[in-house]
């Protein structure tokens, strides 16, 4: 059983991060080293509850007392089976995971709640750096043909499980590299891509074939498609961004967040020979309090931004947990990224109103504060100021996945909210094509993309030969699916 007293003895304690002008300089990850001696203690503090609800704030179901156990007990191998017996890609969501099993632990009721997110990411890079990630190829394989569209977290989950159980998987990419927003929208110094591509070499190795460079309905036609390939899941995301329909919003300076991370991402490895979106010397404003504009954020200091501010509709929340999120919900409180402590500041309880500018280019925007309030705002009366900002950046989130194309030409049904209609095997309207992550379930967590991956590969694998060994760690409910 857990350290019955561990909670008692040990503080909460997370990795320090590196100091912010040493960061600054560079775009490898923002934590330094934490020591395995100290991660086990951290383990240690896990009670073993008698009902864990971390496993119900975890969408994958990990096994998060099994493994904290595991660690305490220094049996790492023991505890990465364990950890991957329900996740493919632990070493990503340790770094990326908004971690809200953390917000559902028993621990928390009372005290600093266990860091789940710190064993779980320092499980999975001890297992990669001891050659953890072997190959695991099917032993019998099948005649069936799978293919993917979309290479981000949905996608490459579903991909591995399909691959290991036996059939012949096809990962398309539209873009020049695999791993969709995990390369691309995620910045180095949240995860370098060295971690990324040591799962991809994995898969490959496990007989998963990467097609990039192909816009599947325009470089690979939809008919084609479905000609060659027994089943196909589509995972090709919510991208389509959420716009700020206010005057000016046509000015130049004004871009979506993604545009801007996708250029500076292929910039660094090398894609891209030349910005058209630089925050070099610029007053860059970002829209939006979310994860993407703190990705934003960091990414403007990095390049050499003059000032940046972050916006948020909503009111500044509190150091602790807010009485409106409740054990175990989410807590609703104040979050500060490593960005957010690197200059710059945040800006709370304004909505923008107006951009103006010079000779159609932008120099600043409009804002009035004010309260959040479901489906609105209030204006404060005679609260309106003007912002300097020759650089905007829109991060208001996605509405849905693009319908031209592809989802057109293959003919599936969209809901109410304008992502692709599924039932509960993750079947789209076209018999044999499946959708899995936000393509069918609305922007979400990475942790969901991957529970879903997972399981529209067992249906796939039950469509194709009637039943399926594979985990289906997401329960097909209205609720899960909607």
């Amino acid at each position: 059983m857990a350290d019955p007293s561990g909670f008692l003895k040990f503080g909460r304690t997370t990795p320090v991060r590196r100091p912010v002008p040493l960061r600054l300089r560079d775009w490898n990850e923002v934590y330094e080293p934490f020591s395995s001696d100290g991660t086990r203690k951290q383990a240690a503090r896990c009670m073993d509850c008698g009902v864990p609800f971390c496993h119900s704030g975890c969408p994958l179901g990990n096994l998060i007392p099994e493994w904290n156990e595991l660690v305490r007990l220094g049996r790492w191998e023991d505890a990465a089976d364990r950890l991957h017996a329900t996740n493919n890609f632990p070493e990503v969501t340790g770094r990326l995971c908004p971690a809200p099993c953390e917000g559902s632990c028993v621990l928390g009721i009372g005290d600093d709640p266990v860091a789940i997110k710190l064993v779980e990411q320092e499980i999975a890079d001890r297992a990669v750096a001891n050659g953890g990630l072997r190959p695991r190829p099917a032993r019998v394989s099948t005649d069936h043909k799978v293919a993917v569209i979309g290479s981000g977290p949905a996608g490459l989950a579903a991909a591995q499980q399909l691959a290991r159980a036996g059939h012949q998987v096809t990962v398309f990419e539209r873009d020049g590299r695999v791993g969709g927003l995990m390369r691309y929208g995620i910045p180095e110094f949240k995860m370098e891509r060295a971690v990324l591509d040591a799962r991809l070499e994995q898969m490959k190795a496990e007989g998963v074939r990467f097609i990039a460079h192909c816009n599947v309905g325009v470089d690979l036609p939809t008919e084609e498609l479905l000609a060659n390939f027994d089943a196909v899941i589509l995972a090709n995301g919510c991208t389509v961004a959420r716009e700020l329909e206010v005057d000016g919003r046509g000015m130049r300076g004004i871009y979506p967040a993604m545009e801007y991370l996708v250029e500076a991402n292929k910039l660094l490895e090398g894609s891209l020979q030349e910005l058209t979106i630089d925050a070099k010397g610029k007053n860059v404003v970002i829209i939006g309090g979310g994860d993407t504009g703190a990705d934003c954020y960091g990414t403007a200091l990095r390049q050499g931004a003059a000032s940046v501010r972050q916006l948020d509709i909503h009111g500044e929340p509190p150091a602790t947990r807010d009485p409106s999120t409740p054990w175990p919900q989410y807590p609703l409180m104040l979050r500060t990224s490593a960005a957010h402590e690197e200059g710059g500041s945040r800006i709370f309880g304004v909505n923008s109103t107006t951009f103006q500018g010079t000779d159609g280019a932008v120099t600043g925007i409009h804002l009035v504060e004010g309260q959040r309030i479901p489906g609105g705002f209030i204006p404060l009366e005679g609260s309106d100021t003007v912002l300097e900002a020759d650089l905007v950046l829109i991060a208001l989130g996605f509405t849905g996945p693009e319908t031209p194309g592809l989802l057109a030409e293959l003919g599936v049904a969209l809901n109410a909210r304008g992502v692709i209609h599924r039932d509960e095997s993750y079947m789209t309207s076209v018999p044999g094509v499946f959708v899995a992550g936000d393509a069918g379930r609305g922007q979400s967590l990475i942790v969901w993309a991957i529970a879903e991956g997972r399981s529209a590969a067992a249906a796939v694998d039950v469509y194709l030969t009637g039943g399926s060994a594979l985990p289906d760690p997401v329960a097909p409910t209205a609720a899960a699916l909607r």
